[in-house]
Order: C-alpha cells, then sequence, then structure tokens
C-alpha cells in the first residue's frame, strides 16, 4: 500500500439484476469472517429515478451489485452482492434506504430438520447450493456425516440433537466437523479449507487511528479437550490440544482448560475439533482496530502484518471484518479489525482413550 490521504474519493455504482441504480449518494459495506454473511446499507436519492426506484420497495428478491472504482484504470470492484432485507422510505426527503446481506441470507433463512442420510459435507454442500441458485466451489471430503449405523450414517440438523436448525448452521457444523471454512461470495458458495488471501503491511504513519489491545487471560497456557464416544467401537475417549503460553518466562503453568463433549466422533474427528477450537480461541489473544483510508486489498481471510510501532504488537494478524464506507460527501473510508495469538503460536495435541 501507499499513499497517506486521510480520504479517498471513489466512484460508487449499484446494479439492481445487472441495471444501474440511478442516485446512489452512500454505501456501507461490512465484510466478515467466521461464518457471518456481509452486509450492506445504501442511501438512494428517488428523484434521480422516480419510477426506477421505487418499483425497489416493491420487488422482493432483487440481487443487489455494490461495486467501487478507484478510478485507477482496474475497473469496478464489487464488494458484496444480496437481497434488501429492509426497506426505508424517507417520503419526506425522497431518500430511500436499503439494508441487506450476501446471498449466504438464503440459506440462512431457510430452516431444516431434513436427514441427509450416507452423504459426505461436501455433497451437501453442492446440493444447498444448487438449491439455491449458487455455483458451488466445494473441495471433495470423503468421510460420511453423522451417527454411525451398521447400515450407515445420517445427520440431522444441528449438533446431531437438534431436531430443526438452518441450512447454513448446518454447513457451518458441518466446516467445523471438517476443519474448513465456508463463505459466499457473489453468486457462489465456498466449502474449502479458509483460503490464505493476500498480505498487506500496515504502520502507524498509514492509518488515522490504530488501537492494539490484549488478552492477558488468554496469553497463559491454553488446553482444550474433547470427550467423545463412539458407537461402532463401542469406547470412549478425550483428545487433547494445548499451547503453552507466553507468560513467566516461557515457563509451564496451569492451564485455562476448556472442555467439549460430543458424541458420535471418531478418534481422528475428534483431534481435528480439538486443534481447530484452540486455534480459535487463542486467536482472540492480540487484536487491531484500524481506521484508515479506503481500499480493496484488506480482506477478510486475509493477512496483515503491523509494523513499525515499536512494541511487541508488530506481528502478522488475520483480518476479521472490513467496514468501508463510500459517502458522495465524505468520500471513502473502512475499519479494520484483525485479531491473532503472540507470534501466531500453534498447540501441541495428544489423546487420552
Amino acid at each position: 500500500m501507499s499513499g497517506t490521504q486521510d480520504v479517498r474519493w471513489p466512484r460508487l455504482r449499484v446494479l439492481a439484476e445487472g441495471r444501474e441504480v440511478l442516485g446512489v449518494f452512500e454505501a456501507d459495506v461490512v465484510s466478515n469472517n467466521h461464518f457471518a454473511a456481509d452486509s450492506f446499507q445504501l442511501g438512494v436519492a428517488v428523484a434521480a429515478d422516480p419510477a426506477g426506484n421505487a418499483a425497489l420497495t416493491a420487488s422482493p428478491g432483487v440481487v443487489l451489485d455494490v461495486q467501487v472504482s478507484l478510478d485507477d484504470g482496474s475497473g469496478f470492484t464489487s464488494l458484496v452482492q444480496g437481497e434488501a432485507d429492509q426497506v426505508r422510505l424517507d417520503a419526506t426527503r425522497g431518500v430511500l434506504r436499503l439494508e441487506g446481506r450476501d446471498l449466504s441470507a438464503r440459506l440462512i433463512e431457510t430452516r431444516t430438520a431434513e436427514t441427509f442420510a450416507n452423504l459426505t459435507a461436501s455433497e451437501i454442500a453442492e446440493l444447498l447450493a444448487g438449491r439455491h441458485g449458487l455455483a458451488a466451489d466445494v473441495q471433495a471430503t470423503t468421510r460420511l456425516i453423522g451417527r454411525g449405523w451398521a447400515q450407515g450414517r445420517d445427520v440431522v440438523g444441528l449438533g446431531r440433537h437438534g431436531r430443526v436448525t438452518t441450512e447454513w448452521d448446518l454447513l457451518v457444523a458441518l466446516a467445523g466437523f471438517e476443519g474448513f471454512d465456508v463463505w459466499v461470495s457473489g453468486t457462489t458458495l465456498h466449502f474449502r479449507p479458509g483460503e490464505a488471501g493476500g498480505s498487506v503491511t500496515l504502520t502507524p504513519s498509514e492509518v488515522s487511528s490504530l488501537r492494539l489491545e490484549r488478552a492477558m487471560t488468554l496469553a497463559g497456557d491454553i488446553e482444550v479437550v474433547v470427550r467423545s464416544w463412539n458407537v461402532l467401537q463401542s469406547r470412549a475417549f478425550t483428545q487433547v490440544a494445548r499451547r503453552q503460553g507466553t507468560g513467566h518466562g516461557g515457563k509451564s503453568e496451569r492451564a485455562q482448560r476448556y472442555v467439549y463433549v460430543l458424541p458420535g466422533l471418531t478418534p481422528d474427528e475428534a483431534l481435528q475439533v480439538a486443534q481447530a477450537r484452540l486455534a480459535e480461541i487463542t486467536r482472540h489473544e492480540r487484536v487491531v482496530a484500524i481506521e484508515m483510508p479506503g481500499e480493496l486489498e484488506i480482506s477478510p481471510r486475509g493477512r496483515l502484518t503491523l509494523a513499525a510501532t515499536g512494541t511487541d504488537f508488530d506481528q502478522d494478524y488475520w483480518v476479521d471484518r472490513v467496514a468501508r464506507r463510500i459517502s458522495v460527501a465524505q468520500g471513502f473510508r473502512q475499519t479494520v479489525h484483525g485479531r491473532n495469538s503472540t507470534g501466531g503460536q500453534e498447540g501441541s495435541a495428544w489423546s487420552v482413550s
């Protein structure tokens, strides 16, 4: 990245099923990690196209594509595609407000108690993507999902005990089972290991505000215990993942324990869960919050390297959230949140039968 402007002035464009929406004067777009939908809010001057803009209040299911151009010759970049959840019309001021989420909302709003007998996680993801008109970027998996029986396996709802859940919560549970990530970008459902994304280096001179936080309770030893039992193997077992903290001169100390009881796993599956939960917990240790001019390089699932603060916060962070605001009156600004453990430490794991 380069440049130290406090505000940038890009071009904003919104398409409704391919047709440009006239009169858009501001947009707020929040890009999320951690199985959450991206969201948007739009401000539209109705008078710019009275008939076309009024039609937005009467047509549910219209896909909106919020785009921005930095006028650097690269053209428009889509920030989010989704449908409006809420429409508000200020008739006295002639302003239309649209709020919505990306197309993962189609799965979030669909409840299911369906049994997916003898299917793998990737087969279920492809099935659900197709039901909602989404392309499927899915990495194939081989393990059958759910409870083990002599005649096969099935999965019912969430957590093997829930009778009704949403299709999105089901996909999130399956992603956790496989050690995958799941998200929607544009019109594509992604179900695969998390992408590394690009890496951007920032220094205090390039931002307008920088807040650094550390959770000292997560700086010590952390231990995650997963207890399960396997019907086919007729035994119970425990898997443990542990990270040694950075306090007390690196000496081992009494660990904070997080215990999860998850029936129906194999030992390998329980170990994967323990390692994934350990990584998730410890990555909350260090948090950075940055306010800066808007740009298009930083994105959730990417990495952010903080440098030149003169502290031990100078390290890599995983980007959690990018909130962008594009306004005719105020220009283009963004807030970035990232987090990681100290030094991105990895934990060790072992099993107890």
